[in-house]
């Protein structure tokens, strides 16, 4: 019994080591992976932006620039749901990786199905909350008078398709890191189609206004929803039979552990876009803009900044798996190339966006809507001095993403840490109160630049740490198995 019992193993294990190494994420070219990965990755986060500027191009050309500014009171609920869909589809999908990488294909399984259970539960719970509390949150959230009822109304509404975006958000990179990336952009981006075709129809067609932009958003992801939820029986990497539902605390432990430095990146871009909110209604009532045109300006240029992120956050999560499983599998020198070839990438990408901002900023921002030349001559400023650290911009969340799928979760989450919590937060406190709106404007690309510089300092120590394993490994006898 023994003996076989000793059998079993080794071939279990001979059969899982000779699936590592022909595991394509270990031996196709570096740069051949990026593009299959990242690219339905930057797809499907902008995916995730487009469902909210889609409404916001929709609204502020059909309800005005009030509609925009109750979309921007509304953007913390949404920033919520993708920063619990981040830490679920982020964390499982890195331990998902790291288990294959290590040959544990069992284990990776479960994973799976842990991420399932627990995005459907949180899901129905935050649902719920959203839908009974919306006129309490709409106030706390920075709303005026004129803006109040837009907000509530669009708030109940997008409530009801909550469950259904954490869904489809979380379980698309867990389908990414089964080496499915087309599957998963399939999955997002028949959404936002079905969104635009749906705004154009109950916003115009049949002028339901803010109310047709939510039910257009809600059934699009119903149906993202469907679609995702069709994959769970055809996983390649695992056998998912007796796997779902479950919630194996182990599981659960490890996804929150490489899930939650994105989480917090999202939970304080959802406070700071409170704290923003409420400050620009203080000191926006005092000024010669009102209340009103800086929460609408700054609704837009967040839905814009998102796009940013898409790119950035897109290459990041493209390059987890690569990262994950040949840091899994200890192949160091590709773990570096990923890396190297990744942020040269997003800074490139980064240079064209901020060229972008600068030189066309009032005609970018006319895609929204039109408004009073108070209203443009606030927005052109806004976003020239706030996206002024764009160009670097992506060096930060990457290097996050980077340790994150290492397994090094802290250093991922101090380093998403520093723009939100260390330094933008403070300065919206602090700078305003000085400087006014100036405060405001400039909190944005200072804590840029320190973010930025602290990422680029964590990254040169580990890939500095990273070589010595390299050399140490090549300096090693080899093993006989």
């Amino acid at each position: 019994m023994n003996n076989g019992q000793t059998r079993l193993q080794s071939d279990t294990y001979a059969a899982d080591k000779k699936a590592v190494a022909q595991n394509p994420l270990g031996t196709q070219p570096i740069g051949k992976l990026m593009l299959k990965f990242a690219v339905p990755s930057i797809t499907s986060a902008l995916v995730n932006a487009i469902y909210n500027i889609t409404d916001q191009i929709f609204i502020g050309r059909s309800v005005g620039y009030l509609g925009n500014a109750a979309t921007n009171i509304t953007f913390p609920v949404i920033t919520l749901c993708i920063a619990i869909s981040i830490m679920i589809g982020i964390g499982g999908a890195s331990n998902f990786s790291l288990r294959l990488g290590a040959g544990k294909r069992d284990e990776a399984a479960d994973v799976v199905g842990t991420a399932v259970s627990l995005i459907v539960m949180i899901g129905v719970c935050v649902a719920a909350a959203t839908a009974v509390f919306t006129e309490s949150l709409m106030h706390a959230f920075g709303a005026t008078d004129n803006i109040f009822p837009y907000a509530v109304i669009y708030t109940r509404i997008i409530a009801a398709g909550i469950p259904f975006v954490l869904f489809s958000t979380a379980i698309s990179s867990m389908i990414r890191a089964d080496g499915s990336p087309g599957y998963s952009l399939m999955t997002l981006s028949s959404g936002a189609i079905l969104n635009i075709i749906l705004d154009w129809i109950f916003i115009f067609g049949l002028n339901m206004g803010m109310a047709g932009a939510a039910w257009a958003t809600v059934i699009s992801q119903i149906f993202s929803f469907s679609i995702a939820a069709c994959y769970l029986r055809r996983f390649k990497c695992v056998n998912l039979a007796g796997k779902l539902p479950s919630l194996k605390p182990e599981c659960i432990k490890a996804i929150v552990k490489l899930g939650f430095p994105g989480f917090l990146n999202h939970f304080m871009m959802m406070i700071i876009q409170i704290t923003m909110n409420n400050t620009l209604r203080f000191y926006g009532a005092a000024s010669i803009y009102g209340g009103d045109i800086p929460l609408a300006v700054v609704g837009v240029i967040a839905k814009l900044n998102i796009i940013v992120i898409a790119f950035n956050v897109g290459i990041a999560q493209g390059c987890q798996p690569i990262f994950g499983f040949n840091y899994g599998a200890k192949n160091y020198t590709r773990v570096k190339e990923a890396y190297s070839r990744a942020a040269v990438s997003v800074v490139i990408l980064s240079m064209i966006m901020f060229a972008c901002f600068q030189l066309f900023p009032r005609q970018i921002v006319s895609v929204f809507g039109e408004g009073s030349e108070l209203y443009f001559h606030f927005a052109e400023r806004y976003m020239r001095v706030y996206m002024m650290m764009v160009c670097l911009f992506g060096l930060q969340p990457l290097t996050a993403n980077f340790f994150t799928s290492l397994g090094k979760a802290y250093k991922g989450l101090f380093i998403t840490f520093t723009r939100q919590g260390l330094f933008l937060f403070p300065l919206l406190l602090i700078l305003p109160r000085y400087f006014g709106f100036d405060g405001i404007v400039y909190a944005g690309p200072i804590s840029d630049g320190a973010a930025i510089l602290s990422a680029i300092v964590f990254a040169l120590l580990e890939l500095k740490s990273i070589t010595k394993l390299e050399k140490a490994q090549l300096a090693a006898p080899p093993r006989s198995d």
